[in-house]
């Protein structure tokens, strides 16, 4: 006897449907699974047959041999279980009351319960991509599918419910999507009203959050820059509903999405340790997985102390700087990841943190300081857009300080900018300054006279390269926006210069005193 049922499996964070055929035969009692199964697949057999067992139903007897086609992929988890054990019940002589196309997901334990999943977000979605109507998966997965539309999501507990479902003994109310907060908070309660005095800093993170920019704080150790960037997430809008899909779907197929939750409704902010490995940081392994860039997705990675971590790992996100994604390839396949963070790291200016301190003196000679430096090449600092100079805050300053902007209000202008600049590009979702194509640049980035008199300048007399002029440029138009103009000025174009390296601009605030142009 055959039977046939639906079921899909992840593959990275997107799912392949495939087809669960079981055939029971005359033989000797075996049960052997073939497809390109991994052991978590394989020990289905066990779960399975007590599942079935313990929960009063019979198990045939006989040769058993579930192919999951097609085979040329590998599969992997616990989630075939439900697939697996429906088409056994198919055999054994339940009829579904109607011929509707649904799927099963799920894992068994032994007693028959029904338990979540990894990756029941990508899962649907590749059900309703295929045409599905109904699926049938663990209770707790049913908010997280839920938010897949124009697909019936029937939450169940145990094997005996779905059996009661299909046969029309109970009828089970679909699940219903929900939202989520931020599943990894930056402490609770941080605000930007709690930081006084730093002008320049807070402006440029404001920056960085209207326009999607990456940004490196530089300053003694206390000045407040890890203060400063736990704070960045703060002021960054909720995310739409596509980015909050891509955000779940990460984490989803990480197994990192708290139980009963549905999509992530905040941007995540992440803040890995400088011991991190690289495929820590960009993902890997054996079944390559994602790795915290890719947790940071449409949200903030913090990069603390950046001089300290490895050289290899800091030259592994490189190119996901420019393309926001990352291909892994390993021997068992390939998977892609999304990859589109903020970054915004934190280092001190000398091995002793003290250059540059009026209170206290540097014990860095002029090697150590270049050796300290070096540890970041120059290629991964020109792809940061705002190089910020933290100073140590004054105490004067501290106690007298008035009552800094809270991030509600610097929120609100954010919002402003990034509505301006969805405007520029009509139906992709979550558009941002930094976004800006090249060939867009001259058109939207559009320069008046004296600003281009000033780009004559720069490029003239400073080591600007190619990318960071056109990163310059989208940070110029960010601070146009803000400032509610049409088009880039030359005070606009003069402040996102002076965010670049100091290597490329010398002292910020210098632009003016170039000669001018011919």
């Amino acid at each position: 006897m055959l039977a046939r049922v639906h079921s899909a499996a992840l593959n990275g964070i997107d799912a392949r449907v495939l087809e669960v055929e079981v055939d029971v035969g005359n033989g000797l009692p075996s049960f052997t699974i073939v497809g390109l199964p991994d052991a978590s697949v394989k020990e289905a057999r066990e779960r399975v047959r007590s599942a079935l067992k313990n929960s009063g139903f019979p198990f045939p007897v006989g040769s058993i041999t579930v192919n999951l086609a097609p085979a040329e992929w590998r599969k992997v988890g616990a989630a075939l279980d439900l697939p697996v054990a429906a088409a056994l019940l198919s055999i054994g002589g339940l009829k579904p009351r109607d011929r509707r196309k649904r799927m099963f997901i799920g894992e068994l334990g032994l007693s028959g319960q029904v338990r979540p999943v990894r990756g029941a977000l990508s899962l649907a979605l590749a059900a309703k991509e295929a045409g599905f109507e109904e699926l049938i998966l663990p209770a707790e997965n049913s908010s997280e599918a839920a938010a897949v539309e124009e697909l019936a999501v029937v939450p169940v507990h145990s094997i005996s419910e779905v059996v009661a479902y299909l046969s029309g003994a109970k009828s089970i109310a679909p699940g219903t999507p929900a939202l989520a907060g931020q599943p990894d908070s930056t402490g609770g309660g941080v605000d930007f009203a709690d930081v006084r005095g730093q002008a320049v800093a807070r402006r440029a993170l404001e920056i960085a959050a209207a326009g999607g920019h990456h940004a490196l704080l530089v300053g003694p150790p206390g000045a407040g820059k890890t203060m400063l960037a736990r704070r960045l997430s703060t002021i960054l809008p909720p995310l739409c509903r596509s980015e909050a899909i891509e955000v779940t779907k990460v984490w989803s197929a990480a197994g990192r999405l708290p139980a009963g939750a549905g999509l992530l409704s905040t941007p995540p902010f992440r803040a890995p340790h400088h011991g991190i490995s690289a495929p820590g940081l960009v993902g890997g392994g054996t079944h390559p997985g994602p790795g915290e860039i890719s947790f940071a997705h449409r949200g903030v990675l913090f990069l603390d102390e950046l001089p300290e971590f490895r050289r290899d790992v800091l030259e592994a996100i490189r190119q996901p700087l420019e393309e926001r994604r990352i291909a892994l390839v390993r021997v068992g396949g390939a998977c892609v990841f999304p990859c589109d963070f903020l970054l915004v790291a934190a280092m001190n200016p000398c091995p002793c943190g003290h250059a540059g301190d009026p209170t206290r003196s540097c014990v860095c000679d002029e090697l150590l300081k270049r050796r300290y430096t070096r540890k970041v090449s120059g290629p991964l600092l020109d792809r940061v857009d705002l190089h910020v100079t933290v100073p140590a805050v004054p105490w004067r300053e501290l106690s007298h300080c008035a009552d800094p902007e809270p991030s509600a209000a610097i929120r609100e202008r954010v919002l402003r900018v990034r509505r301006q600049a969805a405007l520029r590009a009509p139906g992709v979702p979550a558009f941002r300054n930094a976004d800006l194509p090249i060939s867009e640049l001259e058109r939207i980035a559009a320069l008046d006279l004296p600003a281009r008199r000033l780009l004559e300048r720069a490029v003239s007399r400073l080591p600007l390269s190619v990318r960071g002029l056109h990163r310059a440029l989208r940070v110029g138009r960010t601070i146009a926006d803000l400032e509610g103009s049409e088009r880039v000025g030359a005070t606009h174009l003069a402040e996102a210069i002076s965010y670049r390296p100091r290597t490329m601009t010398g002292l910020v605030g210098r632009l003016d005193r170039f000669p001018p142009a011919p």
